[in-house]
């Protein structure tokens, strides 16, 4: 299982591969809010979301005798490019298993990074099911977009860095929120908080109609959404918690924090126009949450923005309705 000495041992392998993302704030939307925000800008780094930390993390602890073989991964877009560009680094092929609804910008870019792309239906075919058979087929590792404990291990990485950043800016206590599907992620900077910064407790943000993970804490088992398709916040859309991932977030975070796909947008458009950094609707949801929903939250937030491969026209839809 994923602990604080393979979270730093991940750091150690991503040292130098790796963006440390910084700590934004906005006097605007503080005054929003009502209470102080920073946000850590995962859109920066690199194919612009933090999926590229896990994907290394993984890649790079696997032998070289199993890594010259090539990996295969299942995404929506961004664990796909996150996952494209490290093997591509490594110099190792990659085959990459994606909705066929995934934003265009996100295939594309996939493609770009040199991995081959499988399309697939995600309302009538098990992405799980094609990712075992392909492994097996062709001999790759499967590297799985949250439910293993060396992808979780590099997300962590982004968790040491917010309780560095938080003692760099005199934070001794804040609420952080993170975009949650699967929860590798919110399991990484979870565990990394636990060890390194105890007072910051950490909540699941995620759209309306897709909020397994909050339902999931609320009643103490995991919860399947209802439909795999159809949210604007494509890039946290999972059909629910992960068996690893699920222990973690029971015993470390929650209450989890929900919030419409309008709001969603709303937050798209303030964090361009106040932060001057692109979100999407998905990477945005935590944002949303402390602008919108903070009534629960103390009186400092830390809202991950945990993804920007946004398509041009949901970008426009964002700005057209709330300005920037």
């Amino acid at each position: 299982m994923t602990d604080i000495a393979m979270i730093e041992a991940a750091r150690a392998r991503l040292d130098g591969h790796v963006r440390r993302t910084p700590l934004l704030s906005s006097p605007f939307l503080d005054e929003i809010a009502g209470r102080r925000i920073f946000v850590k800008p995962e859109c920066l780094q690199h194919t612009g979301s933090f999926k590229f930390r896990g994907a290394w993390s993984a890649i790079s602890a696997l032998s070289l005798e199993v890594r010259v073989k090539g990996v295969i991964a299942f995404s929506s877009g961004n664990h796909a490019q996150g996952v494209a560009l490290a093997a591509k680094m490594h110099r190792i092929p990659s085959v990459i298993v994606m909705p066929s609804d995934a934003p265009r910008i996100k295939i594309e870019n996939t493609r770009a990074y040199g991995a081959e792309v499988v399309l697939y239906d995600r309302a009538n075919e098990d992405r799980d099911e094609i990712g075992a058979r392909l492994s097996k087929e062709r001999g790759l590792t499967l590297i799985k977009p949250f439910d293993e404990p060396l992808v979780i291990a590099g997300q962590g990485t982004a968790g040491l860095e917010i309780a560095e950043q938080a003692r760099e800016e005199g934070i001794d206590k804040a609420d952080v929120l993170v975009p949650t599907g699967g929860g590798g992620f919110i399991s990484g900077i979870a565990l990394a908080l636990e060890a390194k910064a105890p007072g910051f407790p950490v909540h699941p943000c995620e759209p309306e109609g897709f909020d397994d993970a909050t339902r999931s804490l609320a009643s103490g088992r995991i919860e399947r959404n209802a439909t795999q398709s159809g949210s604007l916040c494509d890039a946290i859309v999972t059909p629910q918690p992960g068996n690893i991932t699920f222990p973690i977030m029971s015993r470390l975070c929650g209450p989890g924090l929900v919030v419409t796909e309008d709001e969603a947008l709303h937050a798209v458009a303030l964090a361009f126009s106040r932060l001057k950094i692109v979100v999407e609707p998905g990477g945005a949801v935590a944002l949303a949450a402390a602008l919108f929903h903070g009534e629960t939250l103390g009186e400092t937030v830390i809202a991950v923005c945990s993804g920007g491969n946004i398509d041009g026209d949901i970008f426009r839809m964002a700005l057209d309705r709330h300005g920037g």
